[in-house]
């Protein structure tokens, strides 16, 4: 293993780094940013949740996600990577492995409640944009389920939750393939990443939007990423124009419309393409084009 990829801390800052530097849609980048957050805010939490995940690969998974969060608040309150945590800190513990799909599987199984109780408590620590209550084991209580039971209950609602319980096969088979694919077109990372992005999008509703400003219009955001793609999307100048009017649309609620939860499943993908050498360190990042945001 290259000596970059020895330490988990690497690939997780690397991962949230290329994430919040790409200028996707909707979302804070260098050059956008909310009334609350800007991208700064994203690097320097990465470096305190970094070094959690590196030297907690042998704690629980909500142990893990729970100091993380403890980490990143003692640095910025501004909730930057809840979700990245909850994605990441399964893959972490597994992925020492050689069979690193079939070791998560594991790792997903032994999920107890404490697990479960060490995540509610991040979740209501850090407070996530449109938490609202669940039918059944809400965050607001003591959960009398594991972790992935609880997981299972929201994966019809929340997009996160829905890795948990299909073994990150949306993580796997769908956002991996697409950031490699896209890399291999445009030979950088950052249309790679905004490609990924698009996928998710034209996939599945938007979790965070979805809290936010409810299904329907989650579902309004993703026809119009799929009406971007069908016009070209980053390939013609017609699908670049499009997308830089989705993202004006994007902004123009404050950050109501920021597709969040895409964005924390973007940073996971960059994990594993990282981890299992996809992409390196030293890959070309800009996407030198004319006419995009």
């Amino acid at each position: 293993m290259r000596v970059w990829q020895k330490d988990i801390d690497l690939t997780f800052n690397l991962a949230c780094i290329w994430e919040a530097m790409a200028r996707k849609v909707g979302n804070v980048h260098p050059t956008a940013s909310f009334r609350d957050m800007e991208y700064m805010s994203f690097l320097v939490s990465s470096v305190g949740c970094a070094w959690v995940l590196n030297h907690a690969r042998g704690s629980r998974v909500g142990l893990m996600v729970d100091h993380a969060v403890q980490a990143r608040m003692s640095i910025t309150p501004a909730n930057t990577n809840l979700g990245i945590l909850l994605l990441i800190a399964p893959l972490a513990v597994a992925q020492d492995r050689t069979e690193w799909r079939t070791r998560l599987r594991e790792v997903l199984s032994s999920l107890t409640v404490e697990d479960a109780r060490c995540v509610y408590q991040a979740i209501r620590l850090a407070n996530p944009g449109g938490l609202g209550d669940a039918p059944e084991q809400d965050v607001h209580s003591e959960p009398t389920v594991t972790l992935l039971e609880a997981m299972k209950l929201a994966a019809d609602r929340d997009l996160i939750a829905r890795q948990y319980a299909n073994n990150y096969a949306d993580v796997f088979d769908l956002g991996v393939p697409a950031f490699v694919d896209g890399f291999a077109k445009y030979g950088c990372v950052e249309a790679a990443v905004i490609a990924c992005q698009l996928t998710w999008m034209a996939a599945f509703p938007d979790s965070l939007i979805a809290r936010k400003r409810g299904l329907v219009v989650a579902e309004d955001v993703q026809r119009r990423v799929r009406h971007v793609l069908a016009l070209g999307g980053l390939d013609t100048s017609e699908g670049r124009r499009a997308g830089v009017e989705l993202d004006a649309y994007l902004r123009s609620d404050g950050n109501k419309l920021n597709p969040g939860t895409t964005a924390d499943l973007v940073a996971a993908c960059l994990f594993v393409a990282l981890r299992e050498n996809k992409v390196t360190p030293s890959a070309p990042f800009r996407w030198n084009v004319p006419d995009w945001l």
